[in-house]
């Protein structure tokens, strides 16, 4: 099980190099961040964006532009649209949003006839190792799904166990966060925690993911809190995913941990294809570093995080006939 970014990109090493693309990658700390990846994790880079640009800041932050193919392209939706086709083409292993509005770099993503879809939900998933947890927390979603309805928060969790099952974490422990750990119905959070950990129990063996909720924020991170509030949770203290209730909350709690919490950061989209990088402008090149390390390493071992998905859903449409 990884415990923090050194060993993923120690892990990332031991496997294949892929490549990336970047679709407007006309932005210096963005640039530092892939060039720096180039040089231990990646095969080669391809930047789309305005080519002058782009080698304008590859010269002023005195970077080595080898094995980087640079694609001129003006327009930021048509630089977006290419970067996907390259991925069709299977000329990029995955694929990072530049600076580009996020809306334009999606709308490129989701095209139902030209985009990386695969048909599941698409959210987004960071992880954060920060000094005062014992390990990688993962929140969700707070970049993509607004509000979720039930039914998606069990596709956001999905999407989450996926990326947690790769990094080695089993059983994966989901905490569903809500403001209070009892049951009110005036609380649509805590309605779908209670539903969600009942619906874990089927779709998930105990030994491969474990959802419980309602549960707060201080009974999420600390088995002192539970002890005081006699609450019994497997996941109390120890939740390795955080699913928020919409993405005001999963923005706030990531954001949080980042700026006042001093966290080490890396996200990523899942559901479709191949991992879609999505940075944040005011993200730090070590962390954009860290998205583009944990992407290289989901490109290298999505596959069969997706097969063994099937496998367990086709299994349990066995079991219930």
């Amino acid at each position: 099980m990884f415990n923090n970014f050194e060993q993923i990109s120690n892990g990332v090493a031991a496997g294949y190099r892929p490549k990336l693309v970047v679709a407007a990658a006309a932005e210096s700390e963005l640039l530092k961040a892939v060039f720096t990846a180039r040089k231990t994790v990646l095969s080669g880079l391809i930047l789309i964006g305005k080519q002058q640009r782009i080698r304008d800041l590859i010269a002023q932050e005195t970077l080595d532009p080898a094995d980087t193919q640079i694609i001129d392209c003006d327009d930021p939706e048509a630089a977006c649209e290419k970067a996907v086709a390259l991925v069709r083409q299977g000329q990029a292993d995955f694929i990072m949003k530049g600076l580009v509005d996020t809306a334009i770099f999606l709308k490129a993503v989701i095209n139902k006839t030209t985009g990386l879809m695969t048909g599941q939900l698409l959210s987004s998933v960071m992880i954060m190792r920060i000094n005062t947890y014992h390990k990688f927390l993962l929140v969700t979603d707070g970049g993509m799904v607004i509000n979720p309805d039930y039914e998606q928060k069990q596709e956001i969790i999905k999407n989450a166990v996926n990326l947690a099952r790769l990094l080695g974490i089993q059983p994966v422990k989901i905490a569903c966060l809500a403001a209070k750990e009892k049951v009110n119905p005036k609380m649509p959070a805590t309605i779908d925690a209670a539903a969600l950990k009942e619906w874990g129990k089927i779709y998930y063996t105990p030994a491969d993911a474990i959802v419980d909720g309602p549960l707060a924020m201080d009974l999420i991170v600390s088995k002192k809190a539970a002890q005081i509030k006699a609450v019994v949770s497997e996941v109390a203290g120890d939740a390795d995913v955080i699913l928020t209730p919409n993405i005001e909350t999963g923005n706030a709690v990531f954001k949080a941990m980042v700026h006042l919490g001093q966290a080490e950061s890396a996200g990523v989209v899942m559901g479709a294809c191949v991992p879609i990088i999505l940075t944040s402008r005011s993200d730090s090149c070590q962390n954009k570093l860290n998205s583009i390390t944990l992407g290289t390493y989901l490109a290298q071992n999505m596959g069969d995080c997706h097969k063994y998905e099937r496998s367990i859903n086709n299994e349990k449409v066995i079991n219930r006939k």
